[in-house]
């Protein structure tokens, strides 16, 4: 093991770093923004607006994030409505290719874990709201909401890290993240057991802190303790 060449190589895995948080981030918070309308469509009484929900989260739990990517990055681009519109400044990009597709996955697990945690919350709660002259908007953002966030914290927890160990795919596309770096020094060191150590201990910083933040999230949320 050449201690050396991993040292020498972090400075610019450390460059791949950035590109990897700017493209998990934006996911995630594209992935929360579609996955609360989502999943109140999916628990919707209008039965088309459910089957739309229903379909897309089906597609994007059911198939392959790199299908997702090479999908929207190489198969958008065969269509000459697509090249000739506004999008195709869009599309074009690997960057904003890679994070539509992530949003996009990201999005639909994270709707089922809504659901879970909406349907969770006891219906007398939801009842006694009525009774007292709530709004449903009121009841949702007093009652239904904070204890669906309390319940889904766990999973959504989950999602986010499998999401950082995810975004690896970009480089797939040529992105130069954490392991698009890696894959160029490896090259160019013929070195890949030191090169992809120091990505893989990267990534496991990754997701070592941000299981701390969901932990220290966790434990703030837990009502039970508050109370001793």
């Amino acid at each position: 093991m050449n201690f050396g060449v991993m040292i020498e190589a972090l400075p610019d895995l450390i460059g791949g770093l950035w590109l990897t948080l700017g493209l998990v981030a934006l996911a995630l918070v594209l992935g929360f923004v579609i996955a609360l309308p989502t999943a109140l469509a999916r628990l919707s009484r209008w039965a088309p607006l459910r089957l739309v929900a229903w379909a897309y989260v089906f597609f994007f739990r059911g198939t392959p994030l790199l299908v997702q990517i090479f999908l929207i990055y190489y198969g958008l681009s065969q269509f000459e409505g697509i090249r000739a519109s506004f999008l195709w400044t869009i599309l074009r990009e690997p960057f904003w290719c890679t994070l539509i597709a992530q949003a996009l996955n990201t999005g639909a697990y994270t709707a089922e874990v809504f659901r879970g945690g909406i349907l969770s919350v006891a219906h007398n709660q939801i009842e006694a709201a009525r009774a007292v002259g709530m709004s449903p908007a009121t009841t949702f953002r007093r009652i239904i909401w904070p204890q669906t966030i309390k319940q889904a914290l766990p999973a959504y927890g989950n999602e986010m890290i499998l999401m950082v160990k995810a975004s690896s795919l970009a480089s797939t596309v040529t992105l130069m993240d954490i392991t698009g770096v890696a894959r160029t020094l490896a090259a160019e060191t013929y070195m890949p057991i030191e090169i992809y150590t120091m990505a893989g201990a990267i990534y496991l910083a990754l997701t070592f802190a941000m299981s701390q933040i969901i932990h220290m999230l966790e434990w703030k949320m837990d009502v039970t303790r508050a109370r001793k």
